[in-house]
């Protein structure tokens, strides 16, 4: 039955990483998860507890996307595009650290998949404008997507799920993972510029006056007080959903009554087929889980939380990342972590899970989604050059947030 469990689970990752026919990724994940409770591989009280279990985060991301497809029809991606081209002054180099920046802020508050969707498409019309090449920029948004998800526990699934395990609030997470995030900012920004140094050697013009865009004031307005909402409500033990269904609501209120959207858009944007696709595969994870894989990733996993114990951590999650998916390795790593982990173990699960992917094309599916919306603006994004600026920052990165974790915790206790 292990055998029929790990096949479902690769027929689900396969089918979300290939999309055959343009076919959501839930096409693969329900019969699969059908499967799992038809063979009796988890029982259906199991499979239950599981998607209650995953009900909030996955609801979350719902509200989160709303919220960025609103912020989109706001204007503030075409905003943020012109303050790009405008402080980059005609330099390469600033563009490039500019976008660094720009990609690192719209994960930590919008989360990856806004990165990826909505700022991507925004970089590489900048970047064109102003005849700079667009790898560099484009692959920035790629790794701060997944790297840059550190800081907040809104910005990832995998933060969500971590904080749930922690027992953390949501400013207690951030205050612990600030000197992680910043480490491993500085080593992408280094890495990245070696990596496309040839490109980064070109130079662009100067933004012209169709640059400028008006400032979107309530829709930054609503995305500020949406992030003050989440560091007061967790202490009151309100769920980060609840505050993200709020921001939505009341800019989708100004956004439909100036008609800059419309209702099914909205509704579309929400991804109700990707968030089925997570629950099913949170069942079918946890099927593997309990025929076996848990015992064994909990065998591999060091103990302690000593530099070398958090390390080996984090090194065993990236790997497992690139294996098979962040998401389904954070579901495995976190029940093999028992069920009163220590709080610097679940960190430095999450450095791996989130660094690590960087690495290969299929670690996370906000990198695979990259590449198709990468392939729809005719932009190559070749396997050599992603495994080039791979090395050049996942394991440097990996190393040194997790120092950066290690240090924070000493000093913290």
């Amino acid at each position: 039955m292990t055998v029929v469990a790990v096949g479902l689970l690769a027929v689900v990752l396969v089918g979300a990483a290939t999309r055959p026919r343009n076919l959501p990724e839930a096409t693969a994940a329900i019969p699969a998860a059908l499967v799992v409770l038809a063979t009796g591989l988890l029982a259906p009280q199991q499979a239950w507890d599981e998607v209650r279990e995953l009900g909030p985060t996955v609801g979350f991301l719902a509200a989160v996307l709303v919220l960025a497809h609103l912020a989109d029809a706001e204007g503030v991606f075409r905003w943020a595009g012109g303050l790009l081209a405008r402080h980059a002054a005609g330099s390469t180099p600033r563009l490039f650290a500019l976008v660094v920046l720009a990609a690192a802020a719209t994960t930590a508050v919008l989360s990856l998949d806004a990165t990826v969707v909505l700022l991507t498409p925004v970089v590489l019309d900048t970047a064109r404008r102003l005849g700079a090449r667009p790898a560099p920029h484009a692959f920035a948004c790629a790794h701060l997507a997944n790297s840059g998800s550190l800081l907040l526990p809104v910005a990832n699934l995998t933060n969500l799920l971590a904080l749930q395990a922690s027992g953390l609030t949501f400013l207690g997470f951030a205050g612990l993972m600030v000197l992680p995030q910043l480490a491993v900012l500085v080593v992408e920004y280094l890495g990245l510029r070696l990596t496309f140094r040839g490109d980064l050697a070109t130079p662009a013009q100067a933004a012209d006056g169709d640059d400028e865009v008006p400032v979107p004031r309530v829709a930054l307005a609503v995305l500020a007080a949406t992030l003050l909402g989440f560091a007061a409500a967790s202490p009151l033990g309100i769920e980060p959903v609840w505050v993200a269904v709020v921001g939505a609501a009341v800019l989708a209120t100004r956004t439909l009554a100036t008609r800059r959207t419309r209702l099914r858009d909205v509704v579309g944007s929400a991804s109700p087929l990707f968030c089925l696709f997570v629950l099913a595969l949170g069942v079918v994870v946890a099927a593997v889980t309990e025929r076996g894989l848990g015992d064994l990733v909990a065998g591999l996993l060091p103990t302690g939380t000593s530099f070398a114990a958090l390390l080996g951590l984090a090194a065993i999650a990236a790997v497992l990342a690139n294996l098979v998916n962040n998401l389904p390795a954070t579901l495995v790593l976190l029940a093999a972590l028992g069920p009163t982990p220590a709080v610097g173990a679940v960190l430095a699960v999450l450095i791996g899970v989130n660094v690590g992917p960087n690495l290969t094309p299929v670690g996370s599916l906000a990198t695979l989604l990259w590449r198709r919306v990468l392939a729809a603006r005719g932009v190559p994004a070749p396997l050599g050059t992603f495994t080039v600026a791979g090395l050049a920052t996942v394991p440097l990165g990996v190393v040194a947030g997790t120092a950066a974790l290690w240090l924070t915790l000493a000093v913290t206790g």
